[in-house]
């Protein structure tokens, strides 16, 4: 992209960061009217990045490798330029999505949610047993809410709320399962050690309905934003990290949960084929849950709805049994 339209640009404004990292994000109209979403990477007021301990943005590097040549038909990206400033910061141009992109209030339909998961699976066969570099370690993607880690940014909201759920977490999950997932979210080496031992292929690291658009243009195919987290690992990791944050958000809206995460899976198992290995996927679930178990305490027992409070609680139990299958697999 000629930087010349941006030192040009005719308005500027800030631009709601979804995914509540702290990410700069800033909405660009160029002189001829076209917009554009330009990005700064900043670890002193980005979240993700102080977390994760990536002082430049990983994201530059990552699609002026090879990455975009690789991606399958399925799965778009929206980055057009990326370059570090004088400072040795990040800074990524992207396409700007508007609407197309969804928030935490987006119904997924049962046709987007299969695109979405056939997307990520082709994402996955394309890359296994090859990934690109400098992606972050998957030990700090799989224990990013490790309270451990997270204890040096407690004054951050996010990280207060984690470590409160945390807390929380044997009231709502009584019993030796619940005992074992917290163990392993205060501990996820052994979960680590697991992964070691499965296939592994490029994951988003932060499969999340807010970083994906479904572009008109473009039916059938999946487009994902944000990928600071991209990591490598096991398929069904980024199963699991969307299941435990964003099952909520898939219709059919008046089905049970506990039926609609059965669906999720299913039809998961169904678009990934025989790349879908049940021992990964149950690992990958499991993973999810030691990842953001912490919400679900918290939804619980805080949430002002009661409905969202019961609708938790009850998916509670089902992954609480996803859970046992997984340590019933002998890998954790």
């Amino acid at each position: 992209m000629d930087r010349a339209a941006l030192d040009a640009a005719v308005g500027r404004s800030p631009v709601n960061d979804d995914g509540r990292s702290g990410a700069t994000l800033e909405r660009v109209t160029l002189a001829d009217g076209s917009r554009v979403i330009l990005k700064r990477f900043d670890p002193a007021v980005d979240l993700i990045m102080q977390m994760t301990g990536d002082e430049r943005g990983r994201e530059v590097d990552l699609f002026a490798g090879d990455l975009p040549g690789r991606l399958p038909p399925s799965v778009r990206h929206a980055v057009l330029d990326g370059w570090y400033d004088e400072d040795g910061r990040g800074v990524l141009v992207m396409r700007d999505l508007g609407d197309a992109v969804l928030s935490w209030t987006s119904v997924v339909t049962p046709q987007q949610a299969r695109t979405m998961l056939a997307a990520v699976a082709d994402l996955h066969a394309a890359f296994e047993g090859s990934v690109p570099e400098g992606l972050t370690p998957l030990s700090t993607v799989v224990g990013l809410f490790e309270p451990r880690r997270t204890r040096r940014l407690a004054d951050q909201p996010i990280v207060g709320l984690s470590l409160r759920g945390w807390e929380y977490w044997p009231e709502v999950a009584p019993g030796e399962v619940g005992d074992r997932v917290l163990e392993l979210a205060l501990d996820t080496g052994p979960l680590l050690a697991a992964a070691h031992r499965l296939s592994t292929t490029l994951l988003h690291g932060d499969l999340a309905t807010v970083n994906m658009a479904f572009e008109p243009d473009h039916p059938g195919c999946l487009t994902l934003i944000d990928w600071g987290l991209a990591t490598a690992g096991p398929a069904a990791f980024d199963v699991g990290r969307l299941l435990a944050g964003c099952a909520q958000l898939f219709g059919p809206t008046d089905r049970h949960v506990t039926e609609r995460l059965d669906t999720l899976v299913a039809t998961y198992r169904d678009v990934a084929g025989a790349s879908c290995d049940e021992a990964g996927l149950r690992i990958g679930l499991l993973s999810g849950l030691t990842w953001l178990g912490w919400n679900k305490a918290l939804d619980i027992v805080e949430h002002d709805d009661p409905a969202v409070r019961e609708r938790e609680r009850v998916a509670l139990a089902w992954w609480l049994r996803q859970a046992e299958l997984a340590l019933a697999t002998g890998l954790v």
